[in-house]
């Protein structure tokens, strides 16, 4: 799930060309110090406030009193089509050190253990999301955890019934599984006070550095070192996965066998108020949810349309507006694929932005687009505005069936009850985050292209949504097409699935995506 694209849902103004314009953080390291807590063994936690601490003991220290209860272990056996899984399940944290052994931040983990593997031959896969602010519900709830949560149709409304059904098309068939909250979603918290280090964490690099250290504790505290291990990404999960498998590799002595994304952003570059390739990247997407209104599309049959955003497009564009001319037949064009009325796309030169198509697609019964998923439609509250102020019908719906179905599964399944409330996607984590400042704005291409030089072996798998107006697929196709030869398309595969932002809420793309990443790991 991403968030800093979407300032519109809150009510902002758009955020976008400020966030763009600042670049990569200069990263703070968060330093292990010896891990978490001394790596209490694991144990249910025992009463409903989660407190350390009682009678008879010495009083905890205020990290502690701001910390996360001992981990909680629980065992699982899940019945599905053809097949039974028995598992271990283990909702915990792992507590991040500065440079100085002082506790800086609490970072919440759910791992699920296939009972009776290899543990050293077997899979490890970790799994975060994006936002920055989003916790890791979304890929866990929805795609690849044990149980999974309807996001779709009658599911995908904010008084959907919050059950967890058995997922039969869950990953921990043939992988481990580890879904990481980053700080401030989820559960996870700081447990230091004062600014330094929210200012460490919450900037590109500090996040990097801070994920990929909960990553090799996780795998020392479970023995888990000698095991492949995959890393998972979604959305603002494409600036940090490269970095995270990269730092990995380089500084924390751990290797990665493969690294996936979903719905990824991979350059900030690319998205500019000053960049036409941003149009470009949109096209497609935009035709695509033209085309589905009239019946089911699929990638294949967007051809036509990647063939013009390339070509006659790009070049129409390069010739600017003084070129009337060229900027009227873009525009015509651009209205016969996307269904926007001719006067509109006129009236901006053949240029979309994603809140002008999400507006205009269906203005005459006053419905507006999705933003994750465009092909979803949803009532415009203020139709008569002379701007919009609308949120988004794809994406705003689930916040209140997926945090009810987050906690009622850490609470109740798992036996793990933090105090505090659970964040699943915490708009202060991106309104406080440091993207850094010079000429470079944020972008993970050049440690994608560093991590697959530095290990041939490992490969990628990039997938989207063709209805994604957040993280539209084009714009990833064109980034990988700039990679090197040896970055191929047997080491790095691209695949596209009718849905939006969260494809895999669709049962056909769900299970489409699980057999390609199953093919990766074998």
């Amino acid at each position: 799930m991403i968030n800093f694209l979407a300032a519109p849902r809150y009510g902002r103004a758009p955020m976008l060309a400020a966030l763009l314009a600042l670049a990569v953080a200069a990263g703070a390291h968060a330093q292990d110090a010896g891990g978490a807590r001394q790596d209490q063994p694991a144990h249910a936690a025992k009463g409903p406030s989660g407190q350390k601490g009682g009678t008879g003991q010495e009083a905890p220290s205020a990290a502690d009193r701001h910390g996360l209860p001992p981990d909680s272990t629980t065992r699982h056996t899940l019945e599905l089509p053809g097949r039974t899984l028995s598992f271990s399940a283990v909702a915990g944290s792992i507590r991040l050190f500065n440079e100085k052994r002082e506790p800086q931040a609490d970072v919440a983990y759910t791992s699920y253990q296939l009972d009776g593997a290899d543990r050293g031959a077997r899979p490890v896969t970790f799994f975060f999301n994006g936002g920055p602010g989003a916790s890791s519900a979304w890929l866990q709830l929805g795609d690849a955890g044990p149980w999974r949560l309807s996001i779709t149709g009658e599911g995908a409304v904010a008084s959907a019934t919050p059950d967890l059904l058995p997922n039969a098309e869950t990953w921990l068939d043939f992988s481990d599984l580890v879904f990481i909250d980053p700080v401030g979603t989820g559960y996870s918290r700081f447990v230091a006070t004062g600014e330094e280090a929210r200012r460490h964490i919450w900037s590109v690099d500090g996040d990097v550095d801070s994920n990929a250290l909960v990553i090799r504790r996780w795998l020392e505290k479970h023995d888990r070192l000698p095991s492949p291990k995959y890393i998972v990404g979604e959305s603002y999960g494409g600036i940090r996965g490269p970095k995270v498998v990269h730092n990995l590799q380089t500084r924390q002595g751990v290797g990665v066998r493969g690294l996936i994304l979903v719905s990824p952003v991979l350059d900030f570059r690319d998205w500019s108020g000053s960049s036409l390739l941003q149009y470009v990247a949109r096209l497609p997407t935009m035709a695509a949810v033209a085309r589905e209104a009239k019946g089911p599309v699929t990638h294949k049959d967007l051809a036509d349309v990647e063939r013009y955003a390339r070509g006659e497009y790009l070049m129409d564009l390069v010739k600017g507006q003084a070129d009337v001319a060229a900027t009227n037949r873009m525009a015509d064009r651009v209205a016969s694929l996307t269904g926007i009325d001719a006067a509109v796309t006129r009236r901006l030169a053949g240029r979309l932005s994603v809140g002008e198509f999400r507006r205009e697609f269906d203005r005459k019964n006053g419905k507006v687009t999705g933003r994750y998923d465009a092909s979803v439609m949803g009532f415009d509250p203020f139709p008569d505005s002379g701007y919009g102020q609308f949120g988004d019908p794809s994406g705003d719906s689930l916040m209140a069936p997926l945090t009810s179905a987050a906690v009622d599964l850490t609470t109740r399944k798992l036996n793990w009850r933090p105090d505090g409330s659970y964040h699943l996607l915490n708009d202060a984590v991106g309104g406080a985050w440091n993207f850094g400042r010079g000429r470079e704005p944020a972008e993970s291409v050049s440690q994608l292209r560093r991590a697959l030089a530095l290990d041939p072996t490992m490969k990628v798998l990039v997938a989207h949504g063709l209805f994604d107006l957040a993280t539209p697929y084009f714009g990833t196709r064109i980034a990988l097409d700039q990679l090197p030869a040896y970055a191929g398309p047997d080491r790095v595969r691209f695949a596209v699935y009718p849905g939006g932002h969260m494809f895999y809420s669709r049962e056909g793309a769900r299970k489409a995506f699980r057999d390609e990443v199953q093919a990766l790991m074998k």
